[in-house]
């Protein structure tokens, strides 16, 4: 049978937002976003769930959302640590920032034996989301074809400013391109500026975007190695700042023709917390979410 990991990316910053966000309460109960999205992944059918996390945060995610989950579903704890990093490199002593989200996922890899989701841990993705990656990993049978389930620009959006999103471009129901970009609001148009430094563009408000949320088989972990490796090499002048990131990775294995991405929207609303102010909104829209029933009041409190 193959069973299905959850991989959460928590060891961001939270630069933006002001604090540690992944575990900051967003209903009466303490529950946090990721509470929400290892519930519907249990629902959806996923086995076991890896927090990716700093060594330091360890204690507080324990303490919190471990203790909730320990007794539900297999929790395993993996740390993004900043000088896990190739022989080769000489790290900045001014470096603080974790190295992206291709990092992120290797820091994982002990915990990985099949196929797996990766999902952002400051982000809430709807149990609709999580039933078609489990019912795409369950039923694919091709180990070089992933999915991502992206979401139109304008419900993914914050109004407090730009927010980085990867671009798709597409035809059919497979990805040719991803292109990484900070996107926003500009004069009433959606205004798409490439972090690679090339040119801006406008892109329609129900554009699909990357969220980092994929669904891959575990033939992708290799792959990931070499364009580490590869990345630490290329950007040996440039490491006070750069990032591995994986709408880049997917981008360079698409272009080679290494992979196939195919994408499926989802139809569950997204929240998300880049900016400090979004946070009311998003405890709005939990409450909202919940006398809807599509929640239980007290997310974990009668859970079987």
């Amino acid at each position: 049978m193959n069973k299905l990991t959850l991989v959460v990316m928590a060891a961001g910053m939270g630069s933006r937002f002001g604090g540690l966000k992944q575990i900051t309460p967003v209903d009466e109960d303490g529950n946090f976003l990721i509470d929400y999205s290892v519930y519907d992944a249990i629902k959806a059918g996923f086995d076991k769930v890896v927090f990716i996390i700093k060594k330091e945060n360890l204690e507080d995610f324990q303490e919190t959302i471990g203790k909730r989950l320990e007794d539900k579903i297999q929790v395993c704890y993996a740390f993004q640590e900043l000088d896990n990093v190739p022989p080769f490199v000489s790290i900045p002593e001014t470096r603080v920032k974790p190295w992206g989200t291709v990092h992120a996922i290797l820091a994982a890899k002990e915990y990985i034996d099949g196929s797996f989701a990766v999902i952002n841990a400051d982000d809430f993705y709807g149990f609709d989301s999580y039933k078609i990656v489990a019912d795409y990993l369950k039923t694919s049978e091709s180990i070089n074809e992933h999915i991502s389930i992206p979401y139109p620009f304008c419900t993914v959006s914050s109004r407090y400013g730009f927010v980085k999103r990867g671009v798709l471009f597409f035809e059919n129901n497979k990805v040719q391109k991803i292109l990484e970009c900070n996107v926003g609001y500009q004069d009433g148009k959606v205004l798409a500026k490439p972090l690679d430094g090339s040119d801006s563009f406008f892109i329609s408000e129900n554009h699909p975007v990357s969220m980092n949320i994929f669904g891959f088989k575990k033939s992708i972990l290799p792959r990931l190695e070499e364009y580490f490796v590869s990345f630490m090499k290329k950007n040996q002048e440039n490491l006070e700042s750069a990032e591995a990131l994986l709408p880049i990775f997917l981008e360079e294995c698409l272009e080679k023709k290494e992979i196939e991405l195919i994408y499926q929207t989802s139809k569950a609303t997204w929240l998300g917390m880049t900016y400090k102010e979004d946070l009311e909104e998003v405890k709005k829209k939990i409450a909202e979410l919940k006398m809807n029933g599509e929640y239980p009041k007290h997310l974990w409190q009668n859970y079987q």
